[in-house]
């Protein structure tokens, strides 16, 4: 009976600490950028610190994009860093693919945006977090 109880009150803590994260997937302003070859639409996005977003990068292209924002990353809580790539750098997407990115601002500034492989040809934004 002991540990029938420890095992329930381990699974309903482990429940608690991810459904909050869930609630707020679920309030999350969708914003969603599109990459095509070679272009983001939209390329400039606004933040606002503290609110909770869901980003939709979605690629219409033939070539594999990367949505890279490494510093933005950085100042940003995300709550699926599994979409990452394993340096936590960047969003990789196959053509005909999309992915979601869910996170809330935490630090204020200004932060460019690329795909790594095609940056060259303009494939680059920026983002402002006010």
């Amino acid at each position: 009976m002991g540990r029938a109880l420890l095992s329930i009150l381990a699974v309903v803590g482990m429940l608690a600490l991810f459904l909050p994260a869930w609630g707020e997937e679920r309030k999350a302003e969708t914003v969603t950028v599109v990459g095509t070859d070679y272009v983001f639409t939209p390329n400039h996005l606004v933040f606002r610190v503290g609110s909770t977003y869901r980003l939709r990068f979605e690629n219409r292209g033939k070539d594999l994009h990367e949505f890279s924002a490494p510093g933005f990353l950085k100042a940003v809580e995300i709550s699926n860093p599994e979409v990452l790539n394993q340096e936590g750098t960047e969003i990789v997407v196959e053509p005909g693919q999309a992915k979601d990115l869910y996170f809330v601002p935490r630090q204020a500034g200004r932060f460019p945006f690329v795909c790594a492989d095609h940056d060259w040809a303009g494939m680059t934004g920026d983002i402002v977090v006010e």
